[in-house]
């Protein structure tokens, strides 16, 4: 069958081979998402859905890592209220998507970057990974992690690698359920691949009610859960001096200074 690679966009790759399609970040050194990439991913994502040949999506990332996460910029507050909105349009229309996505984890696969990968139907990682969600060491939080982490690993879990930003391994995200397995990182694609076959081998339409009947019950959660974490973040947190001193930190490589307020 024909591959298709189109490369109409400058942030990501996106390659056809019905029934699969494939998207790749790609924003070297370690795929930041900034807005950008959002936009790129919202295209894509539509094409991609409006294809009735394509029953799977995989999201992988390019060279070192599958994603870093968004770009810390971005949530400064000339642009935060945007990057939020663009950044979780991608994420909802994840979620909502009739075909049945992967995400194939490999390096950092941090912040929004693992937001991504958690919203897909399958995730598998290389053992090497490194997962976790630092927006807290920024004196913020990842609002896609809060609203729906939870009902992935467990409250105590999500507690743990959302109040702490601490990173863990591939290993140990397949262990509490973050990936559905592990594997050395040069069989990865073989894990992602075999998955695909199976997949391939089953009825298109099927699949997609299927999915739809498996969140019907958590994307009501979702979407309230999201909306209510998204207008916290924008209403209350960034209008603390901590999280803008966290950002500005970061972009002015220091160690930020705490007020408490």
């Amino acid at each position: 069958m024909t591959t298709h690679s189109l490369t109409k966009f400058s942030r990501i790759a996106l390659d056809l081979q019905p029934p699969v399609a494939r998207v790749v970040l790609n924003n070297p050194p370690l795929n930041v998402i900034d807005i950008p990439m959002m936009e790129e991913l919202a295209e894509a994502l539509s094409e991609i859905e409006a294809k009735p040949d394509v029953s799977v999506l995989i999201i992988s990332g390019s060279q070192k890592a599958f994603s870093v996460g968004v770009d810390v910029a971005a949530h400064t507050p000339d642009k935060v209220e945007q990057m939020l909105a663009k950044f979780h349009a991608v994420v909802r229309t994840l979620v909502s998507s009739r075909k049945v996505t992967i995400a194939s984890v490999h390096g950092h696969c941090l912040g929004g970057g693992a937001e991504l990968a958690m919203v897909c139907d399958l995730a598998y990682t290389s053992e090497l990974a490194t997962w976790g969600f630092p927006e807290i060491k920024l004196g913020c939080y990842p609002p896609v992690a809060v609203t729906a982490l939870a009902a992935l690993v467990g409250q105590k879990h999500a507690a743990d690698l959302v109040l702490t930003g601490r990173s863990i391994t591939g290993r140990e995200a397949a262990t509490i359920g973050l990936a559905n397995s592990v594997a050395p990182e040069v069989d990865l694609e073989h894990s992602v691949q075999d998955a695909v076959h199976h997949l391939s081998q089953l009825s298109p339409a099927a699949l997609a009610i299927t999915k739809k009947a498996i969140y019907s019950w958590d994307a009501i959660h979702f979407d309230k859960g999201l909306a209510r974490a998204e207008k916290t973040y924008l209403d209350e947190l960034m209008r603390t001096e901590d999280a803008r001193e966290g950002i500005n930190a970061f972009l002015e490589k220091r160690e930020p200074v705490w007020k408490g307020k």
